[in-house]
């Protein structure tokens, strides 16, 4: 439940699988109510990762100010609550200018942090013991067994996590290790505290093939906007970018590279993950009850409802 406070200015979300529209109509309602955006993807914060994470070039911004956008460099790690620290931040920066804070993205626990005020632990992680499991989890033996141990730990969270899931299951064990409290109840005691802003929450959905089709076009676009060379100068620029190199585009690429795929199988396991991905997503946006829809291809209308729920 999300609890506000009263008398609170109106804030922004605009959620969505990748590929469905967000930045552009995000920008055209910056451009109507004096607002400025803030990112809500996990991989646009990283400098020099730019065409892979569908990064809104100076053109598409529109001279429209964007905040949380290459603040790190990918060999750092970057945690949830940083983000939601540097992001209430930002929020109250932009309020203080009388201006309107839009966040746009899909990454759902950067939003989760934001809409229901989920204060996640600075956590230190213990990288010894990140190396274990991410071992284990590279066979399906290894995962299955990290699976069931995560059950145990916090049944309530792996009900939404899938068995394929390596990122959640293993967040969920490094959670525990090394808070010895467990990811619900962590959110449990946080979400109790309610969030300092009043937000809006807009989702926008579209019809699954329709937004395959685009995803598909959208990965093509990236290989002729020159991906692969992207790929190359980050493994020269920064060898060792863990985090970062998990990241659909890239993780594909680096295996190309080493000889796992072709380039033609390294192109199509994008189009693959990334549509997985969007399905995730809208998987999550689903069960957000505070959150109301919108039709992807209808910029005017969904601006005229944003507008109206403004007023």
């Amino acid at each position: 439940m999300q609890i506000i406070k009263k008398d609170m200015t109106k804030v922004i979300i605009i959620a969505g699988p990748t590929a469905s529209g967000k930045t552009a109509l995000s920008i055209e309602l910056a451009k109507k109510i004096n607002g400025e955006i803030i990112s809500c993807d996990s991989m646009q914060i990283y400098k020099d990762m730019n065409i892979g994470s569908a990064k809104p070039t100076k053109e598409e911004m529109a001279g429209i100010k964007h905040y949380m956008i290459d603040i790190v460099t990918p060999n750092e790690r970057y945690s949830v609550a940083e983000y939601k620290r540097e992001a209430e931040r930002c929020i109250e920066k932009i309020l203080k200018e009388n201006k309107t804070p839009i966040i746009v993205g899909g990454t759902g626990l950067y939003i989760n942090s934001l809409l229901y005020g989920i204060d996640y632990l600075d956590i230190s992680f213990d990288e010894k013991y990140r190396e274990q499991i991410m071992l284990k989890a590279n066979t399906k033996e290894g995962l299955e067994k990290l699976y069931k141990n995560a059950q145990e730990i916090d049944p309530e969270a792996m009900k939404k996590i899938s068995i394929n899931d390596k990122k959640r299951i293993t967040r969920v064990l490094e959670i525990y290790h090394s808070t010895g409290k467990n990811k619900t109840e962590i959110e449990a005691t946080s979400r109790a505290n309610g969030t300092k802003f009043n937000y809006l929450i807009y989702g926008i959905k579209i019809d699954r093939e329709i937004l395959y089709e685009k995803i598909n076009k959208r990965v093509d676009t990236m290989l002729k906007n020159g991906l692969i060379e992207e790929v190359k100068k980050l493994i020269n620029k920064y060898p060792d970018f863990k985090t970062a190199k998990q990241a659909i585009g890239y993780k594909e690429i680096i295996q190309y590279f080493r000889g796992e795929y072709t380039k033609e199988e390294a192109i199509e396991k994008i189009k693959q993950e990334t549509r997985r991905y969007a399905k995730r997503q809208m998987t999550w946006l689903r069960k957000i009850k505070e959150i109301k829809w919108l039709e992807g291809n209808d910029m005017q209308n969904n601006l005229k409802i944003i507008l109206e729920d403004l007023n």
